[in-house]
Parts: C-alpha cells; structure tokens; sequence
C-alpha cells in the first residue's frame, strides 16, 4: 500500500514536473468553435468522492482516507436526532398512508394516540380556518376525527411512516411533523425527525455508489454523519437543521436504504471529525480533478489528491465543445464574443488551477463573471477548465 506521504509527494512532484500553463486569453473569431477542457466535478472543498473510492482501492481504511480529506481535525462521536425538511411536501398539511400501529401526537399537549380502524385509506393534520389543528381520515371523503391542542406529527409503531406529497409517496422513519416556521408564514413546513444513523441511512447511497469498494463508502458515512452534526449545531431554521436536496446533503428516506452502505454505517457507528470543539464542516463533492481547492476553514486547504484519478473517474479529465454563440446566449449583453480572458486562478494544478475570474470582451460590452457564475452558466462540472478555440 502506498503511504499517505509518498502518494501527496509523488503527485506533487508530478504538477511541478508539468509544462506551464496555457495563454490565459484568446481571439475568439467569427463562429468559432470553442472546446472547454476540465478537471473535476464540484467544487472541489474536502472529499472527493472519486478520491475516496481511488485511495480504497489503493488499501486505505475509512480513517485514513478522512485524515487525508479533512486534515487537522480529531476523531470524536455524535448521536441523537436530527430534523429534517422533506422539500417535496408543498402542502399546508400533512398527509400520510393508513397503517397498523400508526400513532398521532398532539404537539402542544404531548399526548400520544393510536389512530382507530376507520377503514380509512388516509390520516392527515390539517390547520382549521380557526387556526385549531384537526386530525381527519379519508374514506370517500375527509372526516375530522380529532381536534389537538397544538401542531400533530404522526409516527409508526415498529415502522417507517408514509408521507403523501403532490408527487408521490414516500417512507420515512421516525416522526413527520407539519410545522409553522418562526415568521408565521402561512405555508407549514414538514419536517422528518430521526435519529442520526438512521437519517445516514438514507442519505449515504444517494451521496455515493453503495457497492464500491467499503472504506469509501464508510469514508462517505462519517462525511455525512459530521456533516449533518455540523448542521444541527448551526440549524438552517428554527424548526429544521438541515434540507433533504444537495443544497445540504440528499435525504430520500426508507426507499433509498441500502444493505451494503447500511454496513458501512453500522461499520463506523457514530464516529465524526471534530475541530475547535466543534463537528467540523466536513463538505465533499464528486471529483477534485486533482486537487482540491481550498474551502472557508483550515480543514478544506487546497492541495494535491494522488487518488481522484484512478481509471473509473469520467470526471478527472473531461471536455465539452461549444460554439461562440453559448457564450452570447449566456451573456446577451455581450453582442458577438470577441475574445475570452481569465484574469486569475487559484493557482493549484494545471493551467494555474480553477478559474476565479472570467472576462468576456465582445462587440457591445465587456463582462466580467467570477468562476463559479461561469459554471453555473455554461453548465460546466468545475471551474478548474481551459479553452480551446478554433
């Protein structure tokens, strides 16, 4: 197995060993043909994904392989629940699938009930025009069987409860509250509360292939399990602390689960990495291309990753050809694209590293973007690209 230490200096002294970088400005002519060259996919803070899979099959453990992700931090261990925006849910109330053991709390006494066998297909907590919250089942139509004292949220007894959204039905364990967010806006917000593992449960196979190599995938578990310790000690809101999208990290619930990255769970149960007394921020993307770039604290730095480029990565090395005018739909503001300038890089990895700053010259004005405005326009997997135009 290849240390820890010889695979950074190998790589580093192969970015030494490489040409300089290309000119970074070209003449763009009249319907040219622009080819854009890339490394990485994401922005490139903290693990990669694809790195983490490459150092596994090198014969790195889960430990080391976050070390090497997320230097400077300590090892520590994080349990409890965690609450969780189920973004799907757009309704005002809550709806979820009849079944046995299906229980309903009255938030604002904290009274507990098993729901009757009403041969219904339906339960849902819905806010009365009085403001009250009424708890109805749904037979050929809804019919109130319940008024609580507060909020309700709906649990199963020795099982996942279903939530009913506009598209779709999906499983989730612990509990599933409709809650009024702290601005009193109208629309109430579902929120899915459950234990740590269990939230790692659905999350984990959805943020990595589930049956590669098992030291990635339990790297990736004590990546999410800090993540999401990280953002419940700094919630997103008042009555959630993190969202289910990859703004924060993709939560799908039950149907997401699966055996092999439930092991790796169980496998590094509860562990997270600590910083300054803290979880620490433990961010991840796909693939660093090659280096990682340095993110908002002294555990992200920018430096060589000798495992994102094994030969199962698509996204260490890619291209996408475009023609002038992506640019000029992209900027109208533009007119005719006469020429590409980028000012400055980060200076890490090929042609001085990922793209800061973009300077487009064309016939009616000259705009200036920075990297990651260039990405999200043109669609790019990274800032860290090149240009090619003919």
């Amino acid at each position: 197995m290849r240390s820890l230490v010889s695979a950074v200096a190998a790589c580093a002294l192969a970015l030494v060993a490489a040409p300089a970088y290309a000119a970074d400005s070209w003449d763009v002519p009249k319907q040219a043909t622009i080819r854009i060259v890339g490394h990485g996919y994401g922005h490139g803070h903290g693990m990669s994904q694809y790195g983490a899979e490459g150092a596994a099959r090198e014969g790195l453990s889960f430990a080391e392989i976050a070390e090497f992700y997320y230097p400077g931090t300590t090892w520590g261990n994080a349990k409890g629940r965690i609450r969780v925006q189920i973004t799907a849910d757009t309704t005002d109330d809550l709806i979820v699938l009849a079944r046995q053991g299906l229980m309903v709390k009255d938030l604002g006494s904290g009274e507990r009930f098993e729901v009757p066998d009403k041969d219904a297909s339906r339960w849902r907590v819905v806010r009365a025009k009085n403001g009250s919250n009424r708890v109805s089942f749904y037979t050929d139509r809804w019919r109130t069987w319940r008024t609580l004292t507060g909020e309700g949220a709906f649990t199963v007894r020795g099982g996942p409860v279903t939530l009913v959204t506009p598209s779709g039905t999906k499983p989730y364990r612990g509990r599933l509250a409709a809650l009024t967010p702290a601005d009193a806006s109208a629309a109430r917000v579902t929120v899915n509360t459950v234990t740590l593992e269990q939230y790692l449960k659905g999350v984990v196979p959805l943020e990595i292939p589930a049956l590669w190599t098992p030291a990635a995938v339990q790297a990736q578990a004590v990546a999410a399990r800090t993540y999401a310790a990280y953002e419940r000690a700094h919630p997103r809101a008042s009555i959630f602390d993190i969202c289910d999208t990859w703004s924060c990290q993709v939560y799908g619930g039950v149907d997401a689960e699966h055996p092999a990255s439930d092991a790796a769970i169980a496998a590094t149960r509860r562990k997270v990495l600590r910083y300054d007394g803290g979880p620490a921020f433990t961010q991840f993307g796909s693939s660093s291309g090659g280096w990682t770039s340095a993110g908002s604290v002294p555990y992200l730095p920018a430096q060589a990753d000798p495992y994102d480029g094994w030969s199962g990565n698509p996204h260490h090395e890619w291209s996408v050809t475009v023609t002038d005018a992506r640019f000029e739909s992209a900027w109208p503001g533009l007119g005719n694209l006469k020429r590409i300038v980028v000012p400055s890089r980060d200076g890490n990895g090929a042609w001085g590293g990922r793209v800061r700053t973009l300077r487009l010259v064309g016939s009616k004005d000259t705009i200036t973007v920075s990297g990651d405005a260039m990405r999200s326009a043109l669609g790019l997997r990274s800032t860290w690209v090149t240009f090619r135009v003919r």
